[in-house]
C-alpha cells in the first residue's frame, strides 16, 4: 500500500513539473544593442547634454536602441573616437564631417532644420566695436580667439581671411593666438576683452545675442564664410543596414508625431532634412582655399 503511495505521489510530482515545463517556455535573453554617438563641444558640455539627451531617448524607443552620448573635449576627438572608443555616429560639424568623411568614410544621415526652415550656418569673424579693428591688417599684433582646428567657423574661415589678405603666417602677425574649444567661449573671450578678435558659427552667435544684448551692443561682424549644412548625425560605414534604417526613418519622421514635435521644440529645430555626402562640396571647396588637404590634415591643436 506504502508503495503504491509513493508510486502516486511521483507520478503526480513529474506530472506537475512536465505541465509547468509546457505552460513557461524558457525565456531568450537577448542584450540590448547599445549605439554611441559622439557630440562635439559646441557649448559647454551640461548645455550639449540637456539639448541632445530628449533626442536620444526618443530614439532609443524608436530605434529599439539603446542611444548613448558622448560629448568629447574638442572637435577633432570625434575621428580619433571613431577608431579607440569604437563609435558608432556623431553629430559633426561641416569640417569634421569632411575629415571624417575623408579619413573613415563616414555617411551623413540627415541634420536639423532650424524653426525659420535653415539648415546650414556661416563662420563669423568679430571683434568689439571699440577696438578699432575693422581689416585684417588692424589685426597685426592683436590677440585672436580660434574655437578649434578642426572646426569651419572656428579656423578655416579665419584661415582664408588672413589668407586673402596676404597673411600667410597668423602665428607670427598676431601678438597671440589661442583656441577656446567652444564657440561660445571664443564670443565671451572677445565680448570680455580676452581677446582682441574672434571666430565663431553664427548659429551660437545668434544664439547667445537673444540671451545677453552686449552681444549685438558691443560686437560687430567683419566677415563670414560661405553656408554650410548644420550638424548632421553620420554614422561608421559598416554599421548594421537596417539601424543606419531605423535612425534616418525615425529622424526624418519626427516632425509627424506629437512626441516628436516635442522633442524637436526642446532640440531648437523644425524638423530633420535628409543630408548626404555632396552637401559638404562648399566645406570641401573652402578648405582647398585654404590650402588643406582633408585626408593628410592635422587637426590637432597646437
Amino acid at each position: 500500500m506504502l508503495r503504491a503511495v509513493c508510486t502516486v505521489g511521483v507520478f503526480l510530482i513529474l506530472a506537475m513539473g512536465c505541465g509547468k515545463q509546457e505552460t513557461t517556455p524558457p525565456r531568450n535573453i537577448v542584450a540590448e544593442r547599445t549605439i554611441v554617438i559622439g557630440l562635439i563641444p559646441e557649448q559647454h558640455i551640461f548645455d550639449q547634454v540637456d539639448r541632445y539627451k530628449p533626442l536620444a531617448e526618443y530614439l532609443s524607443k524608436k530605434v529599439g536602441a539603446r542611444i548613448k552620448l558622448k560629448v568629447l573635449s574638442r572637435y577633432g576627438n570625434i575621428i580619433d573616437n571613431f577608431v579607440s572608443n569604437d563609435m558608432d555616429g556623431a553629430f559633426f560639424g561641416s569640417l569634421t564631417y569632411a575629415l571624417a568623411h575623408a579619413k573613415l568614410g563616414v555617411e551623413a544621415i540627415a541634420r536639423p532644420e532650424n524653426p525659420d526652415g535653415i539648415s546650414t550656418y556661416c563662420g563669423l569673424i568679430f571683434v568689439r566695436k571699440d577696438s578699432g579693428i575693422r581689416t585684417a591688417r588692424d589685426m597685426a599684433g592683436k590677440r585672436f580667439a580660434f574655437v578649434d582646428k578642426a572646426t569651419t567657423a572656428g579656423y578655416l574661415l579665419p584661415l582664408v581671411y588672413f589668407n586673402k589678405n596676404g597673411i600667410r603666417n597668423y602665428r607670427t602677425y598676431l601678438k597671440e593666438a589661442y583656441f577656446t574649444g567652444t564657440h561660445e567661449d571664443a564670443i565671451y573671450d572677445v565680448l570680455n576683452k580676452k581677446a582682441d578678435a574672434g571666430a565663431a558659427k553664427n548659429s551660437i552667435f545668434d544664439l547667445f545675442a537673444k540671451e545677453d544684448e552686449r552681444i549685438k551692443k558691443e560686437l560687430i561682424v567683419l566677415a563670414r564664410s560661405p553656408d554650410v549644412p548644420e550638424n548632421a548625425l553620420a554614422v561608421k560605414k559598416d554599421l548594421d543596414d537596417s539601424l543606419k534604417k531605423k535612425l534616418k526613418e525615425a529622424l526624418l519622421d519626427m516632425h509627424n508625431d506629437p512626441e516628436g514635435q516635442a522633442v524637436l521644440k526642446n532640440f531648437g529645430a523644425r524638423k530633420f532634412i535628409e543630408t548626404m555626402d555632396k552637401d559638404y562640396e562648399p566645406v570641401v571647396k573652402y578648405a582647398q582655399e585654404a590650402g588643406l588637404n582633408l585626408a593628410t590634415y592635422d587637426y590637432m591643436n597646437e
